[in-house]
């Protein structure tokens, strides 16, 4: 019988997945598989639990959380020989991966993907010594992901971050980077930049609009030294997906991609905080299998 290990957030989605714990766990073992659970405690509770099924042998991990639960799972497992497959309950605030993998938010139905949907490989992105499956960053802009207080996360939801955000505004400075990207160059002054593996970022479902999760290609976003207005106008257009065709953007694809700041500037793991810049990020090519609807998604690249 094949094993399945649930590792979930209490805390997180007003704590629906806790109260749920009973139905998802009859649910697995339903459809065939041994399962046990972990609630994780605090900062990296999630990655170590994950390195420990990895250890006995376990051949399904679900994530049941936010996108920051979901990172120190892919950060538990990415590294070793044999992983196991993914498995995600989308419980967080604004549930980027799960939002590119089409995986409903409510638990009933993220229960069906996970017992009748179908495997399928993806992309891991990797900088210096830590893992991502969703998107890298930094710049002011996206610093003001992780000082969102967890309490007001769970009052207000996404809408905590859209106000987190307007109060940061007034202070976004520029920063003055060289960013390599396959043999090719940009050096200047920017607001921020992004490494994307999904075209979901914070709730933005257009930001990467040419990404696949399964390409082998990050998609690299650079937002130029600007002033506020068109700070404001251009997140407009990213609702739309227009802000790619904007002078002050720059989007291109690549699997390698380093970056140095002159200043000091804070890495953004999935939402998270990731360390400091200077990195170097690689495109892990269909490192780990996910389970996703039973159906053919766009966010996919067909390979024949």
């Amino acid at each position: 019988m094949k094993k399945a290990r649930l590792i979930y957030n209490p805390t997180s989605g007003r704590e629906q997945v806790k109260k749920q714990l009973p139905y998802i766990l009859q649910r697995l073992e339903k459809a065939g598989y041994e399962t046990s659970a972990h609630a994780t405690t605090g900062k990296d509770c999630a990655k170590r639990a994950a390195m420990l099924a990895c250890e006995r042998g376990f051949d399904f991990v679900i994530a049941a959380g936010g996108d920051g639960t979901i990172n120190e799972v892919v950060n538990g497992i990415a590294e070793q020989e044999v992983r196991p497959s993914l498995g995600v309950i989308p419980a967080g605030t604004t549930n980027d991966f799960a939002r590119a993998l089409h995986i409903p938010r409510d638990i009933v139905k993220a229960c069906d993907v996970l017992t009748e949907g179908r495997l399928q490989s993806l992309d891991v992105g990797k900088v210096e010594e830590e893992y991502f499956i969703n998107i890298a960053g930094a710049g002011t802009l996206t610093e003001l992901t992780y000082e969102v207080p967890s309490r007001l996360k769970t009052m207000m939801g996404q809408v905590a971050y859209y106000v987190k955000g307007f109060e940061k505004l007034p202070r976004i400075k520029p920063t003055h980077v060289t960013i390599e990207y396959d043999g090719k160059w940009f050096e200047g002054e920017i607001m921020l930049f992004l490494v994307s593996n999904t075209n979901s970022v914070g709730g933005f479902e257009k930001l990467a609009p040419n990404a696949f999760l399964n390409d082998g290609l990050f998609d690299l976003i650079i937002l130029k030294k600007t002033n506020l207005g068109d700070v404001v106008r251009l997140t407009g257009a990213a609702l739309r997906g227009e802000h790619i065709k904007d002078e002050r953007i720059i989007y291109v694809q690549a699997s390698r991609i380093k970056v140095h700041s002159r200043d000091q500037l804070q890495l953004n793991l999935d939402g998270e905080y990731g360390g400091t810049l200077p990195g170097q990020f690689v495109n892990l090519h269909n490192h780990i299998q996910v389970m996703i609807p039973n159906k053919k998604l766009s966010c996919f690249q067909e390979l024949y």
